[in-house]
């Protein structure tokens, strides 16, 4: 998931990593230049299939309403208190719960 994505070029590159490892629902949350976007293809280097099923949605809530489990990252600092987990350990974690999870 997305939230917010302000470059079309930044849709494609997640869409060709989330393929890279088997992922394929893409979802956005409020694009600022709109969805589809034709940027994003030439980014996406062959995850055409992932940019294609992407599905846009206005609110955070709305997108994670049929998730579980939702994991949250950023580069910004912030001032709140949360666990922070490895991907790794993030990854083994989903695994192991039942539903779906979101990242």
């Amino acid at each position: 998931m997305l939230v917010r994505p302000q470059l079309g070029e930044n849709i494609g590159a997640a869409a060709r990593a989330m393929l890279n490892f088997g992922l394929v629902d893409l979802r956005l949350v409020a694009p600022r230049d709109g969805w589809p976007n034709p940027a994003a293809g030439p980014a996406a280097s062959g995850a055409d299939e992932v940019l294609a099923d992407a599905r846009v949605f206005d609110t955070i809530a709305d997108a994670v309403a049929d998730c579980h489990f939702v994991y949250a990252s950023t580069v910004r600092p912030r001032g709140l208190t949360k666990p922070v987990v490895a991907p790794r350990a993030a990854a083994r974690d989903m695994r192991g719960r039942a539903g779906r999870s979101a990242i």
